[in-house]
């Protein structure tokens, strides 16, 4: 860390080439005899990156960016908003500490936070910035946060956790244990210092895979912003061995879509299917990772057009958790049908379909955009059809 970088002068350079092409500047060159060019590029680019991510630490002077990676695997201010609402107390350790956006919102509902992170370097980074941003409750350790929990006589009321997957790691399924730190392997020390984990993971995982590797599990959240599953969250509670409760929630700019429901309701919850009717509803993309397909057709009273395709339809309008069409018309899947109704710009979307839309809007010659929504699906009786209909929220 080279505290230089945040003289006013490379301060107000860095902010007033946000914008700049790196190539141009750096062909114009960089001087300043205090640091180097490459790391004022480092800065500047951290820093662009959180614009909109990270607005408190964007618009909050004299703060210190670690290089672009770390910015790209941190929570967003939206996401780490909404985990640190979900718990609360007076002690909480993050052994995973990283750049620390998480603990700073987990200040605000705890009295005191520790924040654990083995690269010395960003440890630093993230006590100055604590600072700036007056979190005063904050410690930091440099330290791996697994070892600092062995070496401490403390208790917390939470630990909260976000493993990353190892390198060497491949495909996209895997699992805790291909993490670090590996989490399953490290519950019973957990546990001695804690009654609640809080554990964050890529939406990639798999969640029988998790509920497999792990004990306790009371809660999973599936986080999504703007219909982007972003983040799983995982709540643990020592001796917990009631059913798990899945909480989806997709955060967007002036709403928050929410639906609850226990695991096992899923398995022992029946469908029923019906021909497109007035509306069309589509989940959004927490509950479609949730897989609770037949459970929302139950709690919402909403008829599925087929066994896979998770469509729903209604004759009357309700809230739903996703997106709502007014249904226009059902048009058979026909090039010369689709060609005499001229589609020639649309927004395109595919549901228990063999092609992709890239492949229909190529053999269609259908543009995107404009206000005609085409879902490409399978009906009842198995046959191809085209919804076509408008948004209406």
């Amino acid at each position: 860390m080279n505290i230089n970088i945040l003289h006013t002068k490379i301060q107000e350079f860095i902010n007033s080439n946000l914008d700049a092409n790196i190539a141009s500047l750096l062909l114009k060159g960089i001087a300043f005899s205090t640091v180097e060019a490459k790391e004022v590029i480092e800065q500047l680019e951290a820093k662009k990156r959180c614009k909109t991510k990270l607005h408190t630490w964007f618009t909050t002077e004299a703060i210190y960016y670690p290089n672009k990676l770390n910015i790209e695997q941190t929570s967003s201010e939206t996401t780490a908003k909404y985990k640190a609402s979900l718990i609360q107390g007076n002690s909480i350790i993050d052994i995973t500490g990283g750049f620390g956006v998480d603990d700073y919102y987990f200040s605000k509902h705890f009295k005191q936070v520790t924040h654990c992170e083995i690269n010395k370097q960003l440890s630093q980074i993230v006590t100055h910035n604590y600072k700036q941003l007056k979190a005063n409750n904050i410690t930091t350790i440099a330290q791996d946060g697994l070892e600092y929990l062995k070496n401490s006589d403390s208790a917390f009321d939470w630990i909260y956790i976000d493993p990353s997957r190892r390198h060497d790691s491949k495909g996209k399924v895997f699992f805790l244990k291909d993490c670090l730190p590996n989490v399953p392997a490290h519950l019973e020390l957990l546990f001695n210092k804690t009654n609640n984990i809080l554990i964050k993971t890529s939406p990639l995982l798999d969640i029988s895979i998790g509920l497999s590797e792990l004990q306790y599990v009371k809660s999973i959240h599936i986080v999504a912003v703007n219909n982007e599953v972003k983040e799983l969250l995982w709540t643990l509670k020592k001796g917990y061995s009631k059913p798990v409760t899945i909480e989806t929630c997709n955060l967007k700019k002036n709403t928050t879509e929410t639906f609850a429901f226990q695991l096992n309701e899923e398995s022992s919850s029946i469908s029923n299917y019906s021909t497109p009717l007035t509306y069309l509803y589509e989940p959004n993309a927490a509950i479609m990772k949730s897989g609770a397909f037949h459970t929302i057709a139950n709690k919402l009273q909403v008829l599925k057009l087929h066994q896979h395709s998770h469509l729903y339809t209604k004759d009357t309008f309700i809230d739903f958790p996703g997106r709502v069409f007014k249904i226009e018309k059902i048009v058979p899947y026909n090039k010369k049908i689709l060609k005499k109704e001229g589609y020639t710009k649309a927004n395109i979307a595919t549901r228990n379909f063999p092609e992709s839309v890239e492949q229909i809007r190529k053999k269609h010659k259908i543009k995107d955009g404009g206000d005609i929504y085409l879902f490409f699906t399978t009906d009842l009786e198995n046959n191809k059809i085209v919804v076509q209909t408008k948004k209406v929220a």
